[in-house]
């Protein structure tokens, strides 16, 4: 004679059986699992999202933009860049853009009645014409520098400046080095130069002529060619200054970017190993749920086996029953965790990434923990003698 077998379609409904009949417990069994999917799925998510701005941000502004900055001297004294640094390295056959700022010794203020200590930690700074341009920076509100309003006692204010001095619209006034400033335009943030999004910016003759400002560069900003950039960084400090090149500081803004997102990978484990620890807690709720699930139906098994079900067929019901549990606190985990990403990416304005990794991982941990969570329940089950099971 031949064994009965089950098939799939009964094996589904017989397993599915128990969670029709209590489906409050199911539900929060199946809540355990649905949190750490869930969780696991929307850091994944998010952290994916986040990443993916930031490449694109890089894809936008480019990493072929190098910065150069005064070091110390020998004496550990504040070095100075030359004022023909912009000059000097224009002459670089692969550098297509240089602008420079200049740090400029006087305060910005909404109105002269404010102390003179209190800055908000606004920097002045002397920029030339072309730094708009090199840094791929924006225009929010009224206009940048040109090459007769450079000249005036006018100001172009940085994003986090503007919003310190209450200053929206360009036209407004500004007390500036003890005097007044026209406000000519408001800056949108930049990335890849923030010390920009805190200065008040004045034209590089008009610091000259009315702050005082010596015409010494701090910070020179040049774009040149991708693949010429590290020929470029090479050769910048004694472009810069021939004499000393020791003296000059030369970085990369876009490795910031670059490491704030490998940054955000390490974050992520930590938060993938939290997510993996509510996972395992709602596999333990499931088991439990699975061992209780066995000691009440006792006579149903008992009388299941009485009528020919095998040992086999009374595992597999249970071994179904738990991997179904599993699969519906995964599948609402799944959803919810693409609902968070959907979310924060809308909220924050970056693009919706959900890895398809991710996902896969989320489905293959669902059939691991289902398995192991009934495993024992389905054996225990399998072993019940049909006459005490009746008996009880």
């Amino acid at each position: 004679m031949r064994a009965a077998r089950l098939s799939v379609r009964d094996l589904v409904r017989v397993g599915s059986a128990g969670l029709r009949v209590r489906r409050a417990r199911a539900a929060l069994a199946a809540l355990g699992i649905s949190i750490g999917i869930a969780t696991m799925v929307a850091v994944v998510g998010i952290s994916a999202s986040s990443q993916a701005d930031l490449l694109r941000q890089l894809d936008d502004l480019g990493t072929n933009m190098l910065t150069v900055k005064a070091g110390q001297t020998l004496q550990g004294e504040d070095a100075k860049l030359p004022e023909l640094s912009v000059t000097m390295v224009s002459r670089i056959s692969d550098v297509y853009a240089v602008a420079a700022t200049g740090d400029v010794e006087a305060g910005v203020y909404r109105t002269d009645r404010i102390p003179a200590g209190e800055t908000a930690g606004i920097s002045v700074r002397a920029a030339t014409l072309g730094l708009l341009a090199t840094v791929q920076g924006r225009v929010r509100t009224g206009s940048w520098f040109t090459a007769a309003s450079e000249r005036y006692p006018v100001v172009v204010l940085g994003a986090i400046a503007a919003g310190r001095l209450g200053v929206t619209a360009a036209g407004t006034q500004v007390w500036l080095g003890g005097r007044w400033f026209t406000v000519l335009g408001v800056l949108d943030p930049v990335p890849l130069a923030p010390g920009i999004d805190r200065a008040a910016l004045v034209g590089w003759t008009c610091a000259e002529r009315v702050l005082a400002f010596d015409g010494h560069p701090t910070t020179v900003y040049e774009r040149s060619a991708p693949q010429a950039v590290e020929a470029v960084r090479s050769v910048l400090p004694r472009t810069v200054n021939p004499e000393n090149p020791e003296e000059v500081s030369v970085s990369r803004p876009s490795d910031a970017l670059a490491a704030r997102a490998a940054t955000a990978g390490a974050f992520t484990n930590l938060l993938l190993g939290l997510g993996a620890v509510a996972l395992l807690v709602g596999g333990v709720g499931v088991a439990n749920t699975m061992v209780v699930s066995v000691m009440e139906r006792r006579r149903e098994i008992g009388l299941r086996r009485a009528l020919g079900a095998t040992r086999g067929h009374i595992r597999a019901q249970f071994l179904t029953e738990s991997l179904l549990l599993s699969g519906l606190g995964g599948t609402a985990g799944l959803v919810l965790g693409a609902l968070v990403t959907l979310g924060y990416a809308l909220r924050n304005q970056v693009p919706v990434v959900v890895p398809l990794w991710a996902i896969g991982g989320g489905l293959a941990a669902v059939v691991v923990i289902g398995s192991l969570a009934g495993l024992y329940p389905a054996v225990r089950a399998a072993r019940l003698s049909p006459t005490v099971a009746l008996a009880a």
